[in-house]
């Protein structure tokens, strides 16, 4: 089924990387241009990385506007995860060269926005704005992994993207917590408690 494409200057918000271990939320902001239409936009997670990195240049290059922001390990574990998640979308959305009318956010919580909000649950599926934030957000945050890869190899993060996986589990066991991993998720902070001796 095509996704649906609400007209004016509405701008789709979605983050990557909620239910991961490791490193910081990522958030992006679209808006899209009615005369330069993108086919096979979708939620990030039903396309293949080759689809994701060909629609995310594509995105950027004909998008009327689009951003992407994070909020970083510290604020994840200072915050918690879902506020969080709002401050990077918010910043996302603050940083759009164009200013949008209305926003539409993936989810069912929104971030407080200048303009009206709208949560859309599913929304990465149903409204073309929040796939083409999904894509950027996802297609990002990999990126980041990548880099994260470079610095701590063993803990596998060009694999898992540091989501809560068995290799990803056996990594911490062996290696300990690295400074990316967030203190507040319970098998980092579990970790955490049983080298420090507490039961």
């Amino acid at each position: 089924m095509p996704l649906s494409t609400p007209e004016g200057l509405v701008c789709g918000v979605d983050e990557a990387g909620r239910g991961a271990l490791a490193a910081s939320v990522v958030a992006a902001a679209v808006i899209l241009d009615p005369g330069k239409p993108i086919r096979g936009l979708n939620d990030s997670k039903k396309l293949s990385p080759r689809r994701r990195e060909s629609l995310a240049l594509e995105i950027k290059e004909k998008a009327l506007a689009w951003a992407v922001a994070e909020a970083s390990r510290e604020e994840i574990d200072t915050l918690n995860i879902l506020q969080a998640s709002l401050l990077a979308m918010r910043r996302a959305v603050a940083s759009l060269p164009v200013v949008p009318m209305r926003a539409l956010i993936d989810g069912n919580r929104c971030p407080e926005l200048e303009c009206p909000t709208e949560a859309v649950v599913g929304g990465d599926g149903k409204i073309a704005q929040i796939a083409a934030a999904s894509i950027l957000a996802k297609t990002a945050r990999d990126a980041a992994m990548l880099l994260l890869h470079e610095k701590y190899p063993m803990y596998g993060f060009d694999r898992h993207k540091a989501y809560p996986t068995a290799r990803h589990l056996e990594a911490l066991q062996k290696h300990g917590v690295s400074p990316e991993h967030r203190r507040s998720y319970a098998p980092v902070s579990k970790l955490l408690d049983f080298q420090k001796g507490l039961p």
